[in-house]
């Protein structure tokens, strides 16, 4: 089996701070890496900034800063919120980057060769916001100006020269391609959508611009812009060190595995991206995965809205892991989710303190105090222990299938449903009664410090610093947690030391007021 697996995020507009929802994609990309690395794979995982167009040209102009400058500037922060985040990108791509120019210019070179692009005059609307062209029936009037109904951002009206991309003659093709691949772009209401926007009818593409110069030239006419689609998806092969297909890193990981990415953007990848590709006789991705947005109230965050949840001020104020796990927890994957500081505080308070945090506690300082601060030797599984032992190994290749299919939802479910099992059994099994019985005190402990190691693995992927500040209480390393060895009912050694941890969280005081 292939143990090789590529993920990618959106490469991220840097004409202003991040903000969560930028954090959420990064998040999530993060789990998959960091459960595939754990599962064995040799993982390479990408972010980045998006660091052309028209758009870009005019925060800068704005600013008074030279474009460059400002892009330095801000993908910076980007690369910092990386590092915040905790993540576990091997790569961080920016499109102002020498490997990304030769990428781009060869693949232009590519469809130009195979008939693909041809100069023509464009006249229509255009998002400078989204870096969009609109049909007509895609624009709507408010408030006197004219908006794309999509994302409700302003367009305006572009009448110049331009090349542009066949997109019309591969209709068919992606057609065929989303029949023989259903898999390729998730979840199905995403699907249904690309399909049915794809039979409406494809109209070539604008690919190039006169009106502005921050871009990449197209060869051998510099009097245009590589537009910023094109640009901007090539950087998941630049980063693979594209044209060169013969070296390790592309033969490695392309395609793909998943393009992450927010629902506001599938139609340049589940469309445009694919007819590129097919257009320069390139293997297409596994899939295309369109999460759904992260909402302040009602609506999707943006600069101009004001809306902007900033992530650095919840991690400030809870910390990172409660972040990354109420995300990911609430957030159900594929849908639109709304950030709530009293839903944060619930699942820090409930799920993250109580059921997993108190557990460890509990547990761990029980069996230093009847144990000899040791992991018991003496032993004897009945039935109620070896229920709970074998939930894992029982569901360890529906986990992995799951994961395959990118369903973090059952993840998060079968984690939280087994740390309910768990204290539950802890509980009724009552092992401060059973001093009488020391075997039976030593197995109903035993058993208990095995599960709280089997969730603190699968934990690692959503929170993995508490993860790991859990595995000190059997002196676990990052570099010894492997997903396969959550089966091993026998993992843990009869006589070892147990480690006492410090509170893993904190609760939220709550004012009895609000």
């Amino acid at each position: 089996m292939d143990k090789n697996f590529y993920i990618t995020t959106p490469i991220y507009y840097p004409s202003a701070k991040p903000h969560m929802g930028h954090a959420y994609s990064s998040i999530i990309a993060d789990f998959f890496a960091r459960f595939k690395k754990i599962d064995g794979f040799s993982v390479h995982f990408l972010t980045g900034t998006d660091e052309h167009g028209l758009k870009i040209q005019r925060a800068a102009e704005k600013k008074g800063q030279d474009t460059l400058k400002f892009c330095d500037d801000i993908s910076e922060t980007f690369r910092n919120l990386s590092k915040t985040l905790n993540l576990t990108n091997t790569d961080f791509i920016r499109t102002t980057e020498a490997r990304h120019k030769k990428s781009v210019q060869n693949l232009w070179k590519e469809l130009e060769k195979n008939d693909d692009i041809y100069l023509s005059k464009y006249s229509g609307w255009y998002s400078v916001s989204d870096e969009a062209f609109y049909n007509d029936d895609e624009i709507e009037e408010h408030n006197g100006k004219k908006i794309a109904s999509i994302s409700k951002s302003p367009v305006e009206w572009v009448d110049e020269e331009s090349y542009f991309f066949r997109l019309s003659k591969w209709e068919k093709s992606l057609l065929d391609y989303y029949q023989k691949n259903p898999e390729f772009i998730s979840p199905e209401s995403r699907k249904n959508e690309v399909i049915s926007f794809v039979k409406s009818g494809l109209k070539d593409l604008s690919v190039s611009r006169k009106s502005f110069s921050w871009g990449i030239q197209v060869p051998n006419n510099k009097k245009h812009i590589i537009y910023v689609w094109l640009d901007a998806l090539t950087n998941y092969i630049s980063a693979l060190n594209y044209p060169d297909t013969n070296n390790e890193l592309y033969k490695k990981f392309w395609p793909a595995n998943i393009h992450l990415i927010g629902k506001d953007i599938l139609r340049f990848h589940a469309i445009y991206w694919p007819a590129f590709l097919l257009a320069a006789k390139l293997p297409l991705p596994k899939k295309i995965y369109g999460h759904g947005w992260i909402l302040s109230g009602d609506e999707k965050m943006s600069k101009s809205k004001g809306n902007i949840l900033d992530p650095i001020e919840i991690i400030n104020k809870y910390g990172l892991d409660p972040l990354r796990y109420y995300l990911i927890k609430e957030v159900s994957f594929g849908n639109d989710g709304n950030i709530s500081q009293e839903r944060l505080e619930d699942c820090i308070n409930s799920d993250l303190a109580n059921n997993f945090g108190n557990l460890c506690q509990r547990v761990t300082t029980f069996a230093i105090k009847n144990c000899q601060g040791n992991i018991p030797k003496d032993i004897e599984f009945n039935s109620d222990d070896l229920k709970i032992l074998d939930k894992f190994k029982d569901n360890l290749e529906l986990i992995r299938k799951k994961i395959d299919n990118f369903d973090l939802n059952f993840y998060i479910d079968f984690i939280i449903n087994t740390l309910f099992e768990t204290n539950k059994y802890f509980n009724d099994q009552e092992p401060w009664k059973k001093k009488g019985d020391i075997k039976r005190l030593n197995t109903i402990v035993y058993t208990t410090l095995e599960i709280v190691r089997k969730i603190s693995f699968m934990l690692y992927p959503i929170i993995p610093k508490s993860s790991l500040n859990a595995l000190k209480i059997f002196s676990i390393k990052e570099n010894e947690i492997e997903y396969s060895s959550i089966v091993n009912n026998n993992y843990l050694t009869g006589g070892s030391e147990i480690n006492k941890i410090d509170i893993l969280f904190k609760k939220i005081e709550k004012d009895n007021n609000d």
